[in-house]
């Protein structure tokens, strides 16, 4: 009897890793400042922050496939993450933890009401040199706090299965075509959007629902004000945590870039928001949702970007005579790195990125990226594929084609605010969209077309 259950025992132990299935692990830490600082994304802002609506949060979900291969979804409740700042977190994650930049996604959900993180957008925001100080060293924290919380989420791993499915809900109004001053006039709401809500189910081995990743393609900039909080996503995560005690739910941002939530500007239009943002993940979650099979894959690259030609001296003398705000102390700037002999960049190196679990596409593109993006990769991949926008490195908007010929905030004037020489050149999208059928390929994610049909 000895002998058998010994045998057995050795038996279970030399089982494929494929009998072991997902193992998954969760982990969350409260980010908010703790004190008064510099609030990021509006040129508005006068002065430092006032206290907080609710705690913003970093949050990590960390995966392991059937053969040990292992990845981590990290969501902040922040503006972005400048590359600076990104690629620190992802070479300390990979030091400590061995995960490359393909195993990670680090995604921020552009709440307007975070703080101002190392020297992002750095000529909008009129900084003492004391306001420069806190930044920087609430920002070395949240280096830290980051890469401790993915070892938090890789320690947590458990067994788990994993299930997929897309929802939908339409709060999102695409700014470039329709006024907000006129909105509840409208009878017509004009212009691309993703109303898509993707979600991914993370259960335990009993079922019960430990991890809730979620998404939506809008900028969170309903609030304006002096307060910390997520915005309408920080509101879906709260509700939908009190809906699920014990889960921890994660928001991550997709191609929202040019589309705002509309009307806004109240909390209780923030809340509104995330409870119906809430319920439409809630329903997915109530029906039969597509269960994973424990295989991962995942790639990653940087693609070169051109800009066009930078302004001349003179253009920039010119314009800094002209202009006032965050345009003048740009030009400026910029006239002084020519004195300087410094030579202005040409070229930007463009993170993408590509999961595929089972065959689940989760496509992560950098930067503030516009709607047809996303729009464009599930023409190509299917309608079921995941676009996350803002992951990795937020550089400045990454319009499209169409939007770069109009030119207005997203095509133009947004290099300014982020500090660039010059706009993007005129092949960015079909740059980034032909990366991304290359990259997938080497993750493994087939075209809807090219899915084998059997009998």
């Amino acid at each position: 009897m000895r002998i058998a259950f010994a045998l057995s025992f050795l038996l279970i132990s030399f089982l494929p890793a494929r009998a072991q299935g997902w193992k998954a692990g969760v982990a969350k830490v409260a980010i908010t400042p703790a004190e008064p600082m510099w609030m990021a994304g509006f040129a508005a802002r006068t002065h430092a922050s006032e206290g907080k609506l609710h705690d913003i949060w970093a949050k990590a979900l960390a995966i392991q496939d059937a053969n040990g291969r292992q990845a981590v979804l990290i969501t902040t409740d922040l503006l972005g993450f400048p590359k600076a700042m990104s690629d620190d977190i992802r070479a300390k994650i990979n030091t400590r933890y061995k995960l490359s930049k393909a195993q990670i996604i680090l995604n921020s959900s552009h709440t307007h009401s975070g703080p101002v993180l190392g020297a992002a957008l750095s000529d909008i925001y009129p900084l003492q040199e004391g306001d420069q100080k806190k930044i920087d060293q609430y920002s070395s924290k949240l280096i830290d706090q980051i890469v401790n919380l993915t070892g938090e989420a890789l320690k947590a791993l458990q067994p788990a299965t994993i299930e997929a499915k897309n929802g939908v809900t339409r709060f999102q109004v695409n700014r470039r075509n329709n006024d907000a001053a006129t909105l509840e006039r409208l009878t017509e709401i004009t212009g691309p959007g993703d109303p898509a809500v993707p979600v991914l189910k993370v259960s335990d081995a009993k079922g019960k629902i430990i991890a809730i990743a979620f998404g939506y393609a809008c900028h969170p900039t309903v609030l304006d004000g002096y307060q910390w909080s997520g915005d309408y996503p920080g509101w879906a995560q709260i509700e939908l945590e009190k809906l699920y005690p014990g889960a921890t739910a994660l928001f991550f941002q997709g191609a929202g870039a040019d589309q705002n939530p509309l009307p806004r500007h109240t909390v209780p239009l923030a809340i509104q928001y995330g409870k119906t943002l809430a319920a439409a993940v809630e329903r997915i979650l109530s029906e039969e949702m597509k269960p994973l099979a424990p295989q991962l894959s995942t790639a990653y690259k940087e693609v070169t970007l051109s800009l066009t030609t930078a302004p001349t001296r003179q253009q920039l003398s010119a314009m800094a005579d002209k202009v006032t705000g965050f345009q003048q102390k740009w030009a400026k700037r910029m006239i002084a790195q020519i004195d300087e002999g410094k030579p202005f960049q040409t070229s930007y190196p463009f993170p993408l990125q590509v999961w595929k679990l089972d065959d689940q596409a989760i496509m992560t593109l950098g930067g503030e990226l516009v709607v047809d993006y996303a729009i464009n990769l599930k023409k190509i991949f299917g309608q079921d594929a995941f676009v996350m926008g803002y992951s990795n490195d937020v550089m400045t908007y990454i319009p499209s084609t169409t939007i770069l010929r109009e030119g207005g905030y997203e095509g133009e004037v947004a290099a300014i605010v982020y500090g660039l020489p010059a706009t993007w050149a005129s092949d960015v999208e079909i740059e980034i969209l032909n990366g991304m059928v290359q990259l997938a390929k080497e993750a493994g994610v087939v075209k809807p077309e090219s899915k084998v049909i059997k009998n």
